[in-house]
C-alpha cells in the first residue's frame, strides 16, 4: 500500500463544493467513485482545502492510499478515464506515507476573475463576475496592499471550527488588468471559509467609492466600525469567479 498525491482541476459549476456531503455531488465523491474502479479500499481521501459550491480549481491537491502495481502515469490515465468531464487529474505522484495535503501545506493561492461591462455577457459570466460601473484602478491597488501581513481577518471569513482563531498571514496580493477584465490573486498560509470572496467584494466596494481605504485598514484591527465612522459593508463576490490555483509544500 502506497500513498499518492494527485493535483485536480475542475469546473465547480456542477459541484456542491469539494468536500463529500450526503446525497449531493462533490469533487471528493467523484474522486472516490473513480478510485473504487481501480481497487481503492477507502474509507476516504484527504483534500488540501475546501472549495465552496461553484468555485473552480486547477490546483486542488488530494491524497489517498492505494495498492497499485502499475506506473504513476497509468494511474493518472485510469483516474481520468473514470472521471466525469468537469473533473481532471493533472498529475499523480507517489508520496511519503505521512503526507497530509492540508496540514503539510505552507501556502495556498487563489485567483478571482471579473470584468467591467454594463450589458450582460452570458459566455464570460460563467467564470467571471460582471460588475458595473468601472473601478477606480488606483484604489484597487492601494487596498490590495493593505492585506499583506499577519492580521486578524475576522471581518473577512469564518474559521473552519468555532474554537479556531481568525489570524492569517497573507504573503502576496496582485491585481492584473487587460481591457475590461480584471484578475486578483492572493497567496496566504491559509484561508477562512469564504475569505477570498469577501476580500474581493470589499475591494470592489472600495473601487466603486462605497467604502474608504481608511475603513478597510481599520477593519483589520476593529471589525465593528471603520476609522471614519462608516459602517463596514457586508457581502460576497460570487463563487463562479473564483479558482484555487496552487497549494505549495516545503519538501513533500
Amino acid at each position: 500500500m502506497a500513498r499518492y498525491k494527485v493535483i485536480l482541476a475542475y469546473d465547480g459549476t456542477g459541484f456542491k463544493g469539494s468536500q463529500r456531503q450526503e446525497n449531493v455531488r462533490t469533487v471528493q465523491s467523484e474522486l472516490e467513485k473513480a478510485l473504487t474502479q481501480v481497487g481503492w479500499p477507502g474509507p476516504s481521501v484527504l483534500l488540501a482545502g475546501r472549495t465552496d459550491t461553484g468555485v473552480h480549481a486547477i490546483g486542488q491537491v488530494a491524497s489517498f492510499d492505494l495498492e497499485w502495481q502499475h506506473t504513476e502515469e497509468e494511474l493518472l490515465n485510469a483516474l481520468n478515464y473514470n472521471f466525469p468531464k468537469d473533473l481532471a487529474a493533472w498529475e499523480v505522484q507517489k508520496i511519503a506515507s505521512n503526507f497530509h495535503p492540508r496540514f503539510d501545506a505552507i501556502s495556498r493561492r487563489y485567483r478571482y476573475h471579473l470584468f467591467c461591462q454594463e450589458i450582460r455577457d452570458p459566455i464570460r459570466e460563467k467564470f467571471a463576475w460582471r460588475i458595473w460601473p468601472d473601478l477606480d484602478h488606483e484604489i484597487l491597488f492601494e487596498v490590495a496592499k493593505l492585506f499583506i501581513g499577519k492580521y486578524d481577518f475576522a471581518a473577512y471569513g469564518s474559521p473552519p471550527r468555532a474554537e479556531s482563531n481568525t489570524v492569517r498571514t497573507i504573503m502576496e496580493t496582485d491585481w492584473q488588468n487587460k481591457g475590461d477584465e480584471w484578475q486578483f490573486e492572493v497567496k496566504a498560509d491559509a484561508f477562512m471559509y469564504r475569505m477570498v470572496r469577501r476580500l474581493v467584494f470589499i475591494q470592489v466596494a472600495a473601487g466603486h467609492g462605497k467604502v474608504s481605504v481608511a475603513t478597510i485598514a481599520h477593519s483589520l484591527v476593529d471589525q465593528a466600525e471603520g476609522q471614519d465612522g462608516t459602517k463596514f459593508p457586508s457581502g460576497l463576490a460570487p463563487a463562479h469567479g473564483l479558482s484555487l490555483v496552487e497549494v505549495t509544500y516545503s519538501t513533500k
